[in-house]
């Protein structure tokens, strides 16, 4: 395609002017980039720095508590007493005169 001097003259001004257009556009789209990513990190801060609303927690009594104390000795002595009985178990298990040892090296 061959283009006339009249037609040059034309053409060369509008290209100039699209590749400003161009340029301004890329420009934009990274600058709404930049605001939104600078927006989400001031939501980011401000969500991390405000305090959640938590269930009210209401007052445990001394009878409760005490309570409590004495559900954690018995369960300590259950604990205690099942030890017991795997110890006994594992002395039942133990054979008097075989070795506790198997010797695969042939």
């Amino acid at each position: 395609m061959s283009l006339k001097g009249v037609e040059l003259q034309i053409a060369i001004p509008k290209t100039v002017d699209a590749g400003k257009m161009v340029g301004e556009h890329q420009q934009h789209v990274v600058q709404q980039q930049y605001n939104a990513n600078e927006a989400l990190k001031r939501e980011i801060e401000r969500k991390q720095l405000t305090v959640n609303d938590t269930e009210k927690i209401s007052e445990v009594s001394e009878e409760e508590k005490e309570k409590e104390r004495k559900g954690k000795q018995s369960s300590n002595n259950h604990n205690g007493q099942k030890k017991q009985q795997q110890q006994q178990e594992q002395q039942k298990a133990q054979h008097p005169y075989k070795g506790k040892y198997i010797d695969f090296s042939g």
